[in-house]
């Protein structure tokens, strides 16, 4: 049995009593009244009621009771963009970029990504499983019940397979929803230097037909900028993902504005992400779309960026935004999705309420995962936390602790309890 095996740990079926439901993250079948407690009922791993403690069911009075402790209850977490498969690591970018050098000079300079593909492609599966497994673990100890892995960082058939197969053990082996994002068009591998659309045939007609057809890719992303590949490239890769039936997303708008988010808005993305460069077009085109906005502050933040995604605009507009760490190795080495709640308040002037939506209702949304993720409700899978904190700012205000919540995650206890 793996020691990350998620079977051993304890069902959370039960009455869930004497909790407080999070404002805006709950959609009880009671209301609750102002300062009453309320319940959450857990069946065969569904939340089956939600609503006041003192209105239970007599249906589900003889279920066993379980100390709710009167924490704070919101959704699980979900950490919606991450590239959390990879060899080695690249601490030494962060020295160049201290002493000046810029993201486009680190990249051109041999580093960036290819760095870690060189590191990617010389580790074993399970090489590459042991790495990450510790960074998952950061991440669910914080209360994150969904994650999102992106590949990207192998660039060729067997290695971009390699990642995705980690990718599918983490999520069995910890018992945690794992979405997997083939991102084959993130760099240009070194091999096909000057031969761009070479390399986008073969992710378009061998990579990711192949991949797909053995089950490993849930969404299609592409990296869509100057250092990267151009609009006519990106679009390519998303027609290869409509012809088979896979939603994409957008790494769009990060270091120039492509009009890369008009473009995923045309093929239905689930979301566009980093934005700093973000047009009013590509803002009229995502909620036209229904597309989410991803903000990622750990890279703005190790970036030292100064150009600010557009926040009012989106908020003005009506576009969910949701936030991730966008966990990897050269331009956001985090593995704490609070912080990056609390970053997304400090340096992009969220508020509490949006900072806690966008780790959860709209984090969801933006892996399509709306249905069973982010919001407490009965009839979905039991994944919620219960937070021992007076009030949610709390969540978003605190950073550097792991404070001692309890983790409900696919209807088991994975933390506390």
């Amino acid at each position: 049995m793996s020691p990350f095996s998620a079977a051993s740990l304890p069902s959370a079926d039960g009455i869930w009593a004497d909790v407080r439901l999070a404002d805006g993250l709950a959609q009880p079948d009671v209301p609750v009244p102002p300062g009453e407690a309320a319940a959450i009922v857990v069946q065969q791993g569904l939340m089956r009621w939600v609503g006041p403690a003192a209105a239970l069911p007599d249906a589900f009075v003889g279920l066993p009771r379980r100390a709710g402790q009167g924490r704070l209850a919101t959704p699980g977490l979900v950490d919606c963009h991450t590239h959390l498969v990879y060899g080695g690591q690249r601490a030494n970018e962060f020295a160049m970029r201290l002493a000046g050098a810029s993201y486009e000079e680190v990249a051109r300079a041999g580093g960036g990504i290819v760095s870690s593909v060189r590191a990617t492609r010389a580790a074993t599966e399970d090489e590459l499983f042991a790495q990450a497994a510790p960074r998952l673990q950061a991440l669910l100890d914080e209360g994150v019940c969904a994650v999102e892995i992106k590949s990207g960082y192998g660039l060729a058939l067997e290695h971009e397979r390699k990642q995705l197969r980690v990718a599918r053990r983490l999520g069995e082996a910890f018992g945690v929803t794992v979405r997997t994002t083939f991102l084959g068009a993130h760099a240009l591998p070194p091999e096909y230097a000057g031969r761009s659309q070479d390399y986008i045939d073969l992710v378009c007609g061998s990579m990711l037909p192949a991949l797909a057809g053995e089950g490993l890719v849930d969404a299609v992303d592409v990296f869509c900028e100057r250092i990267a590949f151009t609009l006519a490239e990106t679009e390519q890769v998303f027609q290869a993902a409509q012809r088979l039936g896979l939603p994409v997303k957008l790494h769009a708008e990060q270091l120039s504005d492509m009009g890369g988010a008009q473009l995923a808005a045309r093929y239905g993305a689930l979301s566009c992400d980093h934005i700093e460069h973000l047009s009013a077009q590509g803002i009229a085109a995502m909620r036209a779309a229904g597309t989410v906005a991803v903000l990622l502050p750990g890279a703005y933040y190790t970036l030292r960026d100064t150009h600010l995604p557009p926040i009012q605009a989106l908020r003005d507009a009506g576009v969910p935004m949701a936030v991730s760490t966008d966990h990897n190795p050269g331009t956001s080495p985090a593995l704490s999705l609070r912080l990056m709640a609390n970053m997304a308040c400090t340096l992009f002037r969220f508020t509490v309420p949006e900072a806690l939506a966008g780790i959860t209702t709209h984090a969801a949304h933006a892996l399509g995962l709306q249905a069973s993720h982010g919001l407490i409700a009965s009839g979905r899978p039991a994944h919620f936390v219960l937070w021992p904190v007076a009030e949610a700012a709390e969540i978003a205000y605190w950073f550097g602790d792991r404070p001692a919540c309890t983790v409900v995650r696919q209807g088991r206890v994975a933390r506390g309890g």
